[in-house]
């Protein structure tokens, strides 16, 4: 069903703005000392790849696809995709214990290190994981309420003939 275009171009604009954050922080954010070990831009690594840039393509891409969506079921999928993205966020920290094997005592997971004190590693994990994907999970799910209640635009207008009633003149 048709939908106007502005149903999710809203909520797409910022769930692709936090996805494209979400993709490149990991690698711009040691120029300003905000990160996770190793404390080297543009590192690439198995854990970066799985924990920040799948899941901030997902939202980028579930963004763009609501932001260009003119039917209610591209719409509903891009809002789908984008909450995957904002879910992995959330729990691949948590999830990534099972692939990390961190020894007892160190934070144990495959992120690395944060690389400031324990306020900063706060920011860190808020900015990196849990803040943005959380923030990504509400939008997302804004848009799929959005989509899944808007009323369709009717595609064509009929051309049915209009049929007036006769009226009769009064005896």
């Amino acid at each position: 069903m048709r939908l106007a275009r502005s149903t999710g171009s809203g909520g797409g604009l910022l769930i692709l703005i936090l996805g494209i954050w979400g993709i490149f922080i990991p690698f711009v954010g040691p120029y300003f000392h905000y990160g996770f070990s190793p404390d080297s831009a543009w590192h690439f690594s198995a854990n970066r790849i799985w924990l920040d840039v799948l899941p901030g393509a997902a939202a980028v891409l579930g963004g763009l696809a609501l932001i260009v969506s003119e039917r209610r079921a591209r719409g509903v999928a891009g809002g789908w995709l984008a909450l995957m993205g904002g879910v992995w966020f959330l729990i691949g920290p948590s999830i990534s214990l099972f692939w990390s094997h961190a020894t007892k005592g160190l934070l144990p997971s495959g992120i690395g290190t944060p690389l400031g004190g324990h306020d900063r590693a706060a920011v860190e994990f808020i900015g990196f994981f849990y803040g943005l994907g959380a923030l990504i999970t509400a939008f997302s799910a804004l848009a799929i309420g959005r989509f899944a209640s808007r009323p369709g635009v009717v595609d064509e207008p009929t051309n049915a003939p209009v049929t007036t009633p006769e009226v009769s003149p009064n005896p």
